[in-house]
């Protein structure tokens, strides 16, 4: 469905432009296949501080509530970076990485299928 603006030549400045985070940034962090969180995570991030940082911190912090959550083995983790496969180094920084702001990061747990194997 298309929208259109009921007033002429409307245009803004985004807010969430990376200069508004000064050395942080914006990342979007999604579970594959637990659809109890319906879209990815928003999260303030370092690009400084590593994937495993990110998986203790954020990550833990956002999806911890799954009952799924205590059984992933971040070893066989799938995790896709703006659609591309990444090769997780957990000890390498966000930005070695190739994170940028308002980057999504996706992740597969492939022994895992959700609350009762419903996806859910």
């Amino acid at each position: 469905m298309t929208v259109q603006a009921i007033v002429e030549k409307y245009q803004f400045e985004p807010l969430d432009l990376q200069q508004n985070y000064g050395e942080n940034m914006l990342l979007f962090i999604g579970w594959d296949h637990h659809t109890l969180f319906c879209s990815a995570h928003a999260f303030v991030v370092s690009p400084k501080q590593s994937l495993q940082a990110l998986i203790d911190g954020q990550i833990q912090a956002g999806f911890e509530q799954h009952p799924d959550f205590k059984h992933i083995d971040w070893s066989k983790v799938e995790f896709r970076l703006n659609r591309n496969l990444l090769q997780a180094d957990f000890s390498k920084s966000l930005e070695d990485l190739g994170f940028d702001h308002k980057s999504l990061l996706r992740f597969v747990t492939p022994d895992l299928a959700g609350y009762q194997g419903t996806h859910v």
